[in-house]
C-alpha cells in the first residue's frame, strides 16, 4: 500500500502556513494524488526515492492519456511544489522534478459572448417567483462586477450598498466595485420580494440557495447551465466567460486598463492585457470583413 502521509502534511502545510485556498488545496491534492496511482502501478510505495525518470514517466503518461498541455503543466507545477516542501523539511534529499518541463502550454484566447447573448442569458429568469428574482440577481451581479464565482458566493448582505450603488468584494483581494442600475434594481428586488422568503433567519450570506443557507459555487454552476440552455445559447457558459466578457466589454467601451485590473484584482496587470490582446484582434476582424478596400483583395 503506498504511504500517503506526506500528502496529508502538505495539506495541512498549505492550509495553515500558506494560508491557500480550499479550491487551491483541492487542486494541488488532486494532483498529487494522481502521481501516487502512478507510482504505486510501478511497484512504489513512497515518494521517498523517487527519480526524474519516473517523474518523466508520468508526465508521458499525462500526455499519452490525452491530457492538454495546461493540464499537464498545472500538474508538474504541483509536484514541484509538493516535492520542494519534502526537500526544505528533510524527508528527501534531492527533488526529482528539478529541471523538468512539461513545455509551455498554448494559452487559448478567452472566449467572450456577444452584448445579444448577454441580454439573451439575462432575461431568462422568471423574476414573479422567489428562485428566478434571486438568480436575476447573481447573474446581473456577476456581470456588472467581473468578479469569481467563488466570490459572489462569499459575498454577504453586508458587502452590497445599494444606496451608492458598490459592492465591497472581500475574496481574494479585497476592493470596491461599482454596481450599474439594472443590477442594482435586481439586487433591491431580490432583498425585498425575494431573500426574505428564501433565507434562513440569522443567514449573512448575500445568496442563498433553496434550503436557505449560502449558495454555493457547484449550485450556481447549475442555475447557469440551467439558463444557458433555456436562451438556447449553444455553446457552454462558464461563470469565468461571464468574467472574461465583463473585462472585454469594458475595454471596448472605453475603460483604462488600470482600472479594470483593479476591478478584476489582477495582482499584476499582465493578467489585465490579455483582454486588451483581444479586443484588438477582434477590432481586426471586423476591419478585415467590413472595410471596402480590405474586401477588395480577399
Amino acid at each position: 500500500m503506498f504511504d500517503k502521509s506526506y500528502i496529508e502534511d502538505y495539506r495541512g502545510y498549505l492550509a495553515l502556513e500558506r494560508k491557500a485556498s480550499e479550491n487551491t488545496i483541492s487542486a494541488y491534492i488532486r494532483d498529487i494524488n494522481k502521481f501516487a496511482d502512478f507510482l504505486t502501478k510501478i511497484d512504489r510505495s513512497s515518494f521517498v526515492g523517487v527519480t526524474e525518470h519516473e517523474v518523466r514517466d508520468f508526465i508521458s503518461d499525462q500526455v499519452g492519456c490525452g491530457r492538454s498541455p495546461a493540464t499537464v503543466s498545472r500538474c508538474l507545477a504541483s509536484l514541484k511544489a509538493f516535492f520542494n516542501r519534502l526537500t526544505e523539511i528533510g524527508h528527501i534529499a534531492i527533488n526529482p522534478t528539478v529541471g523538468i518541463s512539461a513545455g509551455t502550454a498554448p494559452k487559448k484566447a478567452p472566449r467572450i459572448l456577444t452584448g445579444y447573448e448577454i441580454e439573451r442569458l439575462l432575461e431568462q429568469p422568471t423574476i414573479s417567483d422567489p428562485k428566478g428574482c434571486r438568480d436575476r440577481a447573481m447573474l446581473e451581479t456577476l456581470y456588472a462586477t467581473g468578479i469569481r464565482v467563488s466570490e459572489l458566493v462569499s459575498l454577504d448582505v453586508s458587502d452590497v450598498n445599494l444606496e451608492t450603488g458598490l459592492i465591497t468584494c472581500r475574496n481574494g483581494r479585497n476592493r470596491i466595485i461599482p454596481l450599474y442600475d439594472t443590477a442594482v434594481k435586481a439586487i433591491g428586488d431580490y432583498f425585498k420580494y425575494s431573500r426574505p422568503i428564501l433565507a434562513c433567519n440569522g443567514e449573512s450570506a448575500l445568496f442563498v440557495n433553496t434550503a436557505g443557507g449560502r449558495m454555493s459555487r457547484q449550485g450556481f454552476w447549475k442555475v447557469l447551465k440551467f439558463y444557458q440552455e433555456k436562451a438556447e445559447i449553444n455553446e457552454d457558459i462558464t461563470p469565468q466567460m461571464l468574467r472574461h466578457s465583463f473585462a472585454a466589454h469594458l475595454l471596448e467601451n472605453g475603460a483604462d486598463l488600470r482600472s479594470l485590473q483593479e476591478m478584476l484584482g489582477h495582482a499584476d496587470i499582465s493578467s489585465t492585457q490579455v483582454y486588451a490582446r483581444v479586443v484588438k484582434n477582434q477590432l481586426k476582424d471586423v476591419y478585415h470583413k467590413a472595410h471596402p478596400r480590405a474586401l477588395s483583395r480577399a
